[in-house]
């Protein structure tokens, strides 16, 4: 029987197909959410599920984060490399996480790939990535910012089988379970990956026994190739021309004092986009490389954000991208540089990319970003909880854009994950989170206010732990647009039990002991336009509300007392 016409296709069962796909990538990622045994994963969400097609492209991605949903995209063609489809058995499972053999970001990363069977023929695969709480190496939570190579960050597995036609390797998962320093939970997060790509095969076996597999394979082509017709016309819609931006890493947590130069040229022309990388920093010693997937990540979000929510995510979107990553750079590094601390790089190699299309569409991009994700990974043994680790993810505020205010306290660009809360932290580390909040004046001023950054007060209760702390924008500030002033920049330092401060410059691997506490506050985001020009009453409220203190708003908002007294029923003052 010959495959079915596209032209042919009812567009209603097409468009109920699309958000078929979609809603069982989401239900795919619920059920890894609610079978997780990691806080990281049950709390924090690090964790994304994805569809693809037997080629390999992305068919639909569950709401989740972006360095996932692009990194599984070179892990399915590994899978697909190591074990070609015509090998393929109904039950198979292959798993793998390593950066330079498997196309991973870093070692805690582990994917989960599983083929979906209809009548004997592969027509689908589906792919849960998870962020596992501990994958080995030499601190507990395996993103040590100090690492001068791959090895020291955990172990690698290359793509193999983890189910062979529905029976589990046993030895290979007990092999894993020797190198890592919590075995029963990353046991427990790896069964929930199996149990997220069952849901996604179940799901499209249904499918395909509606409509067919010849329907259903067709109507997925033409998914694709519509998503990228569209992604092409807003591509063409955009001034052709270069445009570059430059923005930079803090350091790269060996050398604490040298300054990483992210550049990107964003070549705009016709329907397609080209991000040249030219001019980015060497590779460099410490964890904070980044593969090539990891570029691609930032790519796929900027064109994401020029073609709208009305286009279907899936591979089609990525068609009109080309990428020059040099060989030997921060991204695109050779083996066996470290690639722990991969998310601050993207994060902002994302925000330049950001930068450069902003040029082209002002009225789509903000200003610039905090983009940044302090992740802080604390671990040992104390009477209380045994051995343990514990990851807090705590983030900053986004760039103002062309009226409206950034947003407090939320992941922007390239991750999308949760605050861990202080019950969890509380319930399971010796850890007592003595404040947290937003932090005030945080924000770039400007017509449009960037989002406030937040901060934390944390003491350990007893006993001795290491602590990893991986912070940004300690030394280079989000830029405003338009007379919007920077962002204010991040801090953090320890206060010993003795009472002395060590200062943290945005990096540190160390020991805390019983009674020292973690302080720190995440930077804000880029305001948008003059400060004098923003609305006097949404002024007055950030003040009352505590966003803005009364002095900032007079020195640099311009704010006098005839402007509060007319506004001061905008808002209650806060209670203190």
């Amino acid at each position: 029987m010959d495959q079915p016409d596209p032209k042919s296709l009812d567009p209603i069962t097409v468009e109920v197909v699309r958000h078929k796909l979609d809603g069982i990538a989401n239900e795919m990622e619920a059920t890894l959410f609610r079978s997780a045994f990691s806080t990281i994963v049950k709390e924090a969400r690090d964790a994304s599920a994805s569809l693809f097609t037997v080629e390999g492209e992305t068919l639909a991605q569950a709401i989740a984060i972006p360095i996932h949903l692009t990194t599984l995209i070179p892990m399915v063609k590994a899978v697909l490399e190591s074990f070609p489809r015509e090998e393929m058995r109904d039950g198979d499972a292959y798993i793998l996480n390593d950066p330079y053999t498997a196309g991973g970001t870093h070692l805690p990363d582990f994917a989960v790939v599983t083929p979906v069977f209809h009548e004997g023929e592969v027509i689908a695969l589906a792919a849960a990535l998870a962020h596992h709480q501990d994958v080995g190496g030499m601190t507990p939570g395996s993103t040590p910012t100090n690492a001068t190579e791959i090895y020291q960050e955990g172990i690698r597995v290359a793509p193999m089988k983890l189910v062979d036609a529905g029976n589990y390797d046993h030895r290979l998962v007990r092999t894993l379970r020797l190198n890592v320093r919590l075995p029963d939970i990353f046991n427990g997060d790896l069964n929930a990956q199996l149990a997220a790509c069952k849901i996604g095969q179940r799901r499209i076996q249904e499918l395909a026994n509606k409509l067919g597999a010849k329907m259903t394979k067709t109507i997925f082509a033409d998914l694709l190739d519509r998503s990228e017709r569209l992604t092409r016309a807003a591509i063409s819609a955009l001034p052709d021309g270069e445009y570059r931006y430059v923005d930079y890493l803090d350091n790269d947590g060996i050398d604490l004092d040298a300054p990483i130069r992210i550049e990107v040229k964003a070549v705009i022309k016709g329907d397609s986009i080209t991000f040249d990388f030219t001019g980015t920093n060497a590779q460099v010693r410490g964890p904070f490389n980044c593969m090539p997937s990891g570029a691609l990540c930032g790519a796929c979000f900027a064109v994401r954000a020029i073609g709208g929510s009305d286009i279907p995510t899936n591979g089609g979107c990525f068609r009109p991208i080309q990428m020059v990553l040099p060989v030997g750079s921060l991204v695109n590094p050779l083996e066996p540089a470290p690639l722990g601390c991969r998310t601050a790089t993207i994060k902002r190699l994302t925000g330049v990319i950001l930068g450069a299309v902003r040029q082209a569409a002002p009225k789509k991009i903000p200003a610039d970003s905090a983009a940044q994700l302090v992740n802080v990974d604390y671990g040992g043994s104390v009477p209380s909880h045994g051995r343990f680790v514990m990851t807090q993810v705590l983030v900053s505020g986004s760039g103002a854009s062309m009226g409206v205010d950034g947003v407090d306290v939320i992941e922007t660009d390239a991750t999308n994950t949760g605050n861990v809360p202080v019950e969890s932290v509380e319930m399971e580390s010796p850890f007592r989170i003595h404040r947290l909040g937003i932090a005030p004046d945080s924000g770039g001023a400007g017509k449009q206010r960037g989002g406030l950054g937040c901060y934390e007060d944390i003491e350990l209760l007893e006993g001795e732990v290491t602590l990893s702390y991986r912070g940004e924008r300690h030394f280079h500030a989000p830029a405003g647009v338009d007379g919007g002033l920077p962002g204010e920049k991040s801090f953090a330092y320890i206060i010993r039990a003795d009472q002395s401060k060590e200062i943290i410059k945005s990096k540190m691997v160390t020991k805390m002991n019983k009674g020292d506490r973690l302080v720190f506050q995440t930077a804000g985001g880029g305001g948008f336009g003059k400060p004098e020009e923003r609305d006097r009453k949404l002024l007055a409220k950030d003040v009352f509300d505590g966003k803005v203190s009364q002095e900032r708003a007079i020195d640099v908002y311009r704010l006098n007392e005839a402007d509060l007294e007319f506004a001061r029923g905008v808002s209650a003052p806060p209670s203190r």
